[in-house]
Order: C-alpha cells, then sequence, then structure tokens
C-alpha cells in the first residue's frame, strides 16, 4: 500500500479492507458482524452524502479516481484508491461500479409511537424488501420496523433495490412483535381475502402498515393486532399481487388520501 495526495493506493488482494469488503458484497447479513456496509455505485453513494452520510472509507478504482468529483472524497475518513481488477471483482454487479463508500452501520433507533410506519413481517425477498423501502420513503412513511425473520435491511441487495431509501427513513431491525405495542398509530393490515377495499376505505393517518410474507401473508396473530383490514381490488382476476406491488399502492393511497384533506 502506498500513498499520494491523500489517498491510500491498494494492490494486494489479501489487503484486510478488500476481504472485509468481500464479505460485506457477498454475504447479506455481514454487515452484522463487521459493524459495516458497502455502498456500490455513485446513485447509492450520492443519495448517502445528500443525507449528511460522512463515509468511513471512500474507495475508487485506479482508472476512475482521476476523474472522481472531488465532493465524493471530501466528507471522508479516508480515501483508498484500488486496482481497478481488484474492485471488480468484489463487486456483486453484473457491470461493476468504479466506487463505493464504506459506512458504519448506523444504531439502532428508538421506535417513534406516532410515526407514520411500515411493518415487515418476515418479508424473505430482498427485492421486494428494497422496494417497499423506496415506496415508504417516496409516500411520507418515515419508520419501517422489520421483524424478526425478514431479509436484512442493509444487506447489498436490499440497498440496491431502495435506492437510497434508507438513509431517509428510520430502520427498526430485529424487533419482536411486542415492540408494535409501542405503537400508538392504528395497525392496518393488507390481506387477499377480506377487509374493506382499498379504495373505498378512509384510512387512518398516521398509520402502519402491515406487510406480510410473500407466500403466507400477515400472520394470524399480527392481522389479529390490526384495527383496519384492507383489500386491493383486482379487476383482472389474479389471485393475489407480489408484496412490494400491494405495498406501492396502498402507502401511495394514505399519501393521497392524506394530501386530499
Amino acid at each position: 500500500m502506498t500513498s499520494d495526495t491523500g489517498a491510500s493506493h491498494i494492490s494486494s488482494r489479501d489487503n484486510p479492507l478488500l476481504k472485509d469488503l468481500r464479505k460485506l458484497a457477498q454475504d447479506p447479513g455481514a454487515y452484522r458482524k463487521l459493524g459495516r456496509i458497502w455502498l456500490e455505485g455513485d446513485h447509492l453513494c450520492r443519495a448517502a452524502l445528500a443525507r449528511g452520510v460522512k463515509p468511513a472509507v471512500a474507495v475508487f478504482s485506479e482508472s476512475f479516481w482521476p476523474k472522481a468529483p472531488a465532493e465524493w472524497s471530501a466528507g471522508a475518513i479516508k480515501t483508498v484508491v484500488v486496482a481497478d481488477n481488484l474492485l471488480r471483482d468484489i463487486s456483486g454487479l453484473e457491470s461493476p461500479a468504479p466506487m463505493g463508500f464504506v459506512l458504519d452501520v448506523p444504531s439502532r433507533p428508538e421506535l417513534l409511537a406516532d410515526a407514520p410506519s411500515v411493518v415487515l413481517d418476515r418479508l424473505q425477498d430482498a427485492g421486494n424488501a428494497g422496494s417497499i423501502l423506496r415506496s415508504a420513503a417516496a409516500f411520507g412513511f418515515t419508520q419501517v420496523i422489520a421483524l424478526k425473520g425478514t431479509a436484512a435491511l442493509w444487506a447489498p441487495k436490499v440497498l440496491r433495490a431502495g435506492m437510497g431509501a434508507h438513509f431517509g427513513l428510520r430502520l427498526i431491525e430485529g424487533a419482536d412483535a411486542d415492540a408494535l405495542e409501542g405503537l400508538k398509530v392504528p395497525l392496518v393490515a393488507t390481506s387477499s381475502h377480506r377487509g374493506d377495499w382499498l379504495h373505498r376505505a378512509e384510512l387512518p393517518h398516521p398509520c402502519a402498515w402491515l406487510m406480510g410474507h410473500e407466500g403466507q401473508g400477515v400472520s394470524a396473530a399480527l392481522e389479529a393486532r390490526a384495527s383496519h383490514h384492507i383489500r386491493i381490488a383486482q379487476p383482472g382476476g389474479e389471485e393475489s399481487l407480489n408484496v412490494a406491488a400491494a405495498a406501492a399502492i396502498c402507502l401511495h393511497a394514505s399519501g393521497a388520501a392524506l394530501l386530499a384533506k
């Protein structure tokens, strides 16, 4: 490793930082063990900077480093430049990005009792989880509570699907269902077979939407806690909707109802 112009240069595959980056890029739960997150690509990195996040390490490929915007490294505690082939080997993308940030895992926030919230009940698919986070941020839901058994929220695939939404949300991972007792807002459960039709329902706001497992839906125990049950009209006749699509429809309806008041 050498250093010039404030950046350290890495050319060894066995460098400890590169070993950690491989784990963070390839193992969905590695961030919990290492206490760090790997953001790959300029979109996620820009989103983090826009929310005032300070990277622990800014990482650039050798070929990209000379043309990298100065602000991408200015806010980082440390900057490293990595041989192009080594950075490509780390990537979990088909088209590897030439830069990324290493962030410290945010401390788990306290649950806000009155916050517009989304509760994820054992969602398994990383793409679904990230998409719901993106919808939550877009439609004014500021808190996401992931119950035990839900996909790791800071995993690489969830981060990519979230497209930067993570940095505008209070994310509470690994919560027990009993933690929902701390919410003062009504719980609204989605269902494919019972409840009020979404397009006719009087939706409470703020509220906490319950989004369930891709195959099983919201658990019976959690559904019993809900004060409102909602189903989405499907005139095309499909049996059910993908949970991320259902969440986007429901959260948009909540946001639109609030704007209409």
